[in-house]
């Protein structure tokens, strides 16, 4: 700790007092002596055995000065330790009132050992936390306000086209019954658009939490991707798209929650066709390694821009940024897969370049789940 000059100026206080207090005891103790010895031995001045005695007295004297000059040393220096750590204690506290009045980025300024310097450094770790909690608690809430501030959005374009369309045929401002049919079609398709979203912002909210529950099966993923397979095939024929679907084994058995992996599956095979600008092939590819699968769905597309890559599975994002719900779909589809993946213990990234754009998925052969039952 680097001391102030009034730091300074009370350690020199603090030995000269000390060395005054020191000489005044033995002062004290040299006259009380001696009235003692010279009280017990009233004739101890007046003979010859006497002045031997005092002589050697007064020979101890300086034996004496020395050991008391030793021990003023040692009694200043304890008693400057002792004032050094008060002054150390007192700094911490001024400090820690500095940060308490909302300075939480600054630190006691100074390293301590032994107990003092483990105190210092619990209180750094303290201030760190708290600051983290707080930021957390920031992003939490600025999180909030933008999910509030895009469901409103999204929420908000299609009720207004269906109160707008509802309110023409309450007034019946439709010239026949096709007209009629016409809007009712309109309000329908706006209300399934709504009736999405909503579900869409449900399923996110439920598997964002690490304590949603999981129906975990042991089933073949060849299988399950086979079926998807046939699902997509008919769509991926219509944009003139091919659908191939590689293994490196018939049969990779694993153990997961089967119905939300579909959801993840969808969720990419809809945005490979969606969103795949130009492309020509839609591939599946599954590989198994030792503890793990490896499935990767990719189109040979449109690359998507690097900026965009990082954001893609940030809720709401949309690398069509004008919102448009002809190619922006809600948001929360790559949101809600990446939530499901890290719920079984993987990882999904995502890799785009001119030649292709790939989702990658990491899972774990065996459940954590099973294996603590």
């Amino acid at each position: 700790m680097k001391l102030t000059r009034k730091d300074k100026g009370e350690l020199f206080a603090e030995a000269i007092v000390t060395g005054m207090i020191v000489y005044f005891f033995y002062l004290g103790s040299e006259i009380v002596f001696k009235q003692v010895l010279f009280y017990a031995f009233p004739n101890l001045k007046e003979t010859i055995w006497g002045l031997k005695l005092a002589t050697n007295i007064y020979s101890f004297k300086n034996y004496a000065l020395f050991f008391v000059g030793l021990l003023t040393i040692i009694v200043i220096i304890w008693r400057l330790k002792r004032r050094i750590k008060q002054m150390q204690l007192n700094h911490i506290i001024e400090d820690l009132h500095y940060i308490a009045q909302g300075h939480y980025e600054h630190r006691i300024p100074f390293a301590l050992k032994g107990d003092m310097g483990k105190v210092v450094e619990s209180i750094h770790t303290l201030v760190s936390s708290t600051v983290d909690a707080m930021e957390e608690e920031r992003a939490i809430e600025k999180s909030k306000d933008e999910l509030i501030t895009n469901v409103s959005h999204d929420i908000r374009t299609p009720l207004t086209s269906i109160i707008g369309y509802l309110g023409l045929i309450e007034d019946k401002q439709y010239k026949n019954e096709e007209e009629l049919l016409a809007y009712t079609h309109v309000a329908y398709l706006k209300a399934k658009q709504m009736s999405l979203l909503v579900e869409d912002l449900f399923e996110y909210t439920k598997v964002r939490q690490r304590s949603t529950p999981l129906t975990i099966t042991k089933f073949n993923l060849v299988q399950l991707l086979e079926q998807l397979e046939v699902e997509f095939q008919m769509d991926a024929e219509q944009k003139g798209v091919t659908f191939n679907l590689e293994v490196s084994d018939l049969e990779i058995f694993i153990e997961a929650d089967a119905e939300k992996l579909v959801r993840v599956f969808n969720n990419l095979l809809s945005n490979a066709l969606k969103y795949g600008k130009d492309a020509t092939l839609l591939e599946i590819k599954a590989q198994k390694f030792d503890e793990q699968v490896m499935i990767s769905v990719s189109n040979n597309g449109a690359a998507i821009p690097e900026n965009s890559l990082k954001m893609l599975f940030e809720r709401f994002y949309r690398v069509e940024t004008s919102r448009s719900t002809e190619t922006g779909g809600t948001g929360l589809g790559l949101a809600i897969a990446q939530s499901i993946v890290e719920l079984h213990d993987g990882t999904i990234h995502a890799q785009s370049n001119e030649k292709k754009t790939a989702f990658i998925i990491y899972l774990p052969i065996k459940s954590k789940e099973i294996l603590k039952n």
